[in-house]
C-alpha cells in the first residue's frame, strides 16, 4: 500500500490545537483530501485516521472526534470518503478499507505522529471497514471502533427498524413486514449492499489491540448483541489485547441523547477521554476489560433466507399478472358489449387494489428512506394509513368475493371477468404476504 502527501496548506490554529489541510494518494490512484487535527506544536504523537459511517456527507462529527482525540495527546486524520460507486445497492468495503490504509501511510509520514503508533478509528459502517483494513496491515497499530457491529449489515438494518417501529409503540404487521421482509427481499434483490458479510472472521484475524466502543443508547446497532459478539470472537482466538466499553447516556456515534434516538451536539461525557487514556496507554493498556453489555429493548434474530415465493422474481411475476389484468380489465372496459352487469363490486375491487399496492409501496419506502420515530396517532399498534390500508384490502376481498359468484354468460363478459377475478386473486396473494391481510 503506497499513499503520499501532496501538499500542505498552512496550519491554522484553534486554542491548543493546529488544523492542516492534506491530499494523499489512494491504492487506485485516484486523489483525496483530508485534514490533519494535533496539538499545537506535536511531535512524534500517537495518531489515528477516522473512518466514517454509511454515506459521503462531509459531516461536522468528524471534525469534533478529531478535534476531541488532538486535546487528548492524539494527532487525527479525517478525510474525505470515496463517493465513486457508492450506493445503497452498491459499495465494496475492500476498497474502503484500502483507502484507510493510504490515510495511515499518509499520517505515519507526517512529523507531528509516532508512525510506529498510528492506528484506525471507525464509526458505524466504518466498525466494518476500518477492522478489514486493520487486519491487512501491521502498519495499523491499533483499531478503536464506536458503534459498530458483530453481525451482518441486513440484520442490523432490521433490527434497528424493529426498535424504531417498537419505541413508537407499533406492533404486528407493520413490524413484521415493513421492518422484516422489505430488507429481505431488497437483499435478495441485490439492491442492499453488502447486505450479508460476516464481520466475525476478520475480528478473529486481528492481532493489534482492540478498543470496542457502544453507546448505552444506541438504537442503530444493537449495542449489547454486538459487545457480546466482538467478546465471544475475541475469546475463541485466545486474543488478550482488546477492552470492549459501554458509554452510558450515549447514542450510535458518540454524542449525547435524550433517548437514543436523537443526537446532541457535543460528545457524551467521558468518550474521549475514554480514547485518549487508551491510546496514551499503550501498549500497557491492551489488557482484557469488558463492560457488561448494555441492555436492548430486544435481540438481533437472523434473517431466514427467502423461500422460493418469496424471491424478487417470484414476487414481481405476480405483481406484474396483477397489475396486467387490472389495465387489462379497465381497458375492455370500453368494448360495450363486454361491459359485466354488475359494476359496482369490480369497480370497488379495481380501485381497492390500485390504492392497496401504491399505499403499501410507499409506506415502504418511507421506512426504508427515514429514521423517524414518530408515526402519527396509532390504532391496535398501527399507523392510521396502515390500518386504512388494511380495510381497503379487506373491502378488495370482499369485492372479490361478490365479483366471483357472480360470473356472467357472454364470452367477452366472461374473458373481462376473469381478467378482474386474476387481478383480485393476485392482489389478495400480494397483500397476505406484504401484511395488508394479516393482524
Amino acid at each position: 500500500m503506497i499513499a503520499a502527501i501532496m501538499v500542505g496548506a498552512p496550519v491554522a490554529r484553534a486554542g491548543d490545537i493546529t488544523t492542516t489541510d492534506i491530499t494523499f494518494t489512494r491504492s487506485d490512484a485516484t486523489i483525496t483530501n483530508g485534514t490533519i487535527h494535533a496539538p499545537a506544536g506535536a511531535t512524534g504523537r500517537p495518531g489515528v485516521v477516522l473512518v466514517h459511517g454509511s454515506g459521503t456527507e462531509k459531516s461536522p462529527q468528524y471534525d469534533q472526534v478529531a478535534a476531541a482525540l488532538a486535546r487528548e495527546g492524539i494527532v487525527a486524520l479525517r478525510y474525505d470518503k470515496r463517493a465513486e460507486n457508492y450506493t445503497p445497492a452498491h459499495r465494496d468495503y475492500s476498497l474502503l478499507a484500502d483507502d484507510a490504509l493510504s490515510a495511515v501511510a499518509a499520517l505515519r509520514n507526517r512529523t507531528e505522529v509516532d508512525p510506529a503508533k498510528v492506528g484506525i478509528w471507525g464509526l458505524s459502517e466504518g466498525g466494518w471497514v476500518a477492522p478489514l483494513a486493520v487486519s491487512r496491515s501491521a502498519d495499523a497499530a491499533f483499531l478503536i471502533t464506536i458503534g459498530a457491529n458483530s453481525g451482518a449489515p441486513a440484520a442490523q438494518q432490521t433490527w434497528a427498524n424493529e426498535t424504531r417501529f417498537e419505541a413508537a409503540g407499533v406492533r404486528g404487521s407493520m413490524v413484521d413486514v415493513l421492518g422484516r421482509n422489505g430488507i429481505r427481499v431488497m437483499a435478495g434483490a441485490g439492491l442492499f449492499a453488502q447486505a450479508d458479510y460476516n464481520p466475525l472472521p476478520v475480528l478473529a484475524r486481528i492481532q493489534q489491540p482492540v478498543l470496542g466502543i457502544w453507546g448505552e443508547l444506541d438504537r442503530l446497532t444493537p449495542p449489547g448483541d454486538s459487545l457480546r459478539g466482538f467478546q465471544e470472537v475475541f475469546d475463541r482466538a485466545g486474543k488478550t489485547n482488546y477492552a470492549l466499553r459501554t458509554l452510558e447516556n450515549a447514542q450510535h456515534g458518540g454524542f449525547t441523547t435524550t433517548d437514543g434516538f436523537d443526537k446532541g451536539d457535543e460528545l457524551a461525557p467521558g468518550y474521549a477521554q475514554l480514547m485518549g487514556d487508551w491510546v496514551n496507554g499503550l501498549p500497557g493498556s491492551a489488557n482484557v476489560q469488558a463492560d457488561p453489555p448494555a441492555a436492548q429493548g430486544h435481540s438481533v434474530t437472523p434473517l431466514s433466507p427467502l423461500k422460493w415465493w418469496e424471491s424478487p422474481t417470484a414476487q414481481l411475476i405476480l405483481l406484474a399478472v396483477t397489475v396486467l389484468a387490472l389495465l387489462g380489465y379497465a381497458l375492455t372496459g370500453f368494448v360495450e358489449a363486454w361491459r359485466l352487469p354488475s359494476v359496482a363490486p369490480a369497480r370497488i375491487l379495481l380501485a381497492a387494489s390500485v390504492i392497496g399496492i401504491m399505499g403499501a409501496f410507499a409506506q415502504l419506502l418511507f421506512v426504508a428512506s427515514s429514521r423517524a420515530t414518530e408515526f402519527g396517532p396509532l390504532l391496535f399498534g398501527r399507523t392510521l394509513p396502515w390500518v386504512a390500508l388494511q380495510v381497503i384490502a379487506c373491502g378488495a376481498v370482499v369485492a372479490l368475493g361478490f365479483v366471483v359468484v357472480r360470473r356472467p354468460q357472454g364470452t367477452g363478459q366472461q374473458i373481462r371477468w376473469a381478467m378482474i377475478v386474476c387481478a383480485g386473486i393476485g392482489f389478495t396473494l400480494w397483500s397476505v404476504y406484504w401484511g395488508l391481510l394479516r393482524p
